[in-house]
């Protein structure tokens, strides 16, 4: 099966590039807040997370696919008592699409000011 590559331009290192498909599966890197320049945007961890799902819509929309087409998120926080937010700015960015998802406390994350970092993967069945 052959393997597609959809880079956005924000891979700092050669081995990964944000956006995959193979076949009807698109796998969407750790995706975070950061903008072009590296600086991170948004004040809280649910602004984080609606400007990351954008990034990840952005990806799959590259790829073939839609937010719809999304049948899994992990998720991962620097505090677990961002939960209730993270949860709201997905769901606002989800409108009314279902995944699994896993939500993951860490200590930090590799940008200081980063509070989110959500990975996805969607199934396109068209």
């Amino acid at each position: 099966m052959a393997k597609k590559l959809f880079p956005d331009g924000t891979e700092v290192a050669g081995f990964y590039v944000r956006t995959v498909r193979s076949g009807p599966f698109v796998f969407v890197s750790g995706t975070t807040s950061l903008d072009s320049k590296g600086r991170v945007r948004g004040k809280n961890a649910a602004e984080q997370t609606a400007i990351t799902m954008r990034k990840i819509e952005a990806g799959l929309k590259s790829a073939g696919a839609r937010l719809a087409d999304l049948t899994r998120t992990t998720i991962y926080v620097t505090d677990i008592r961002d939960m209730g937010g993270v949860s709201q700015a997905l769901g606002k960015a989800l409108k009314g699409s279902v995944v699994t998802s896993t939500l993951v406390a860490v200590s930090a994350l590799a940008v200081p000011g980063l509070l989110v970092e959500i990975e996805a993967t969607a199934v396109v069945e068209r």
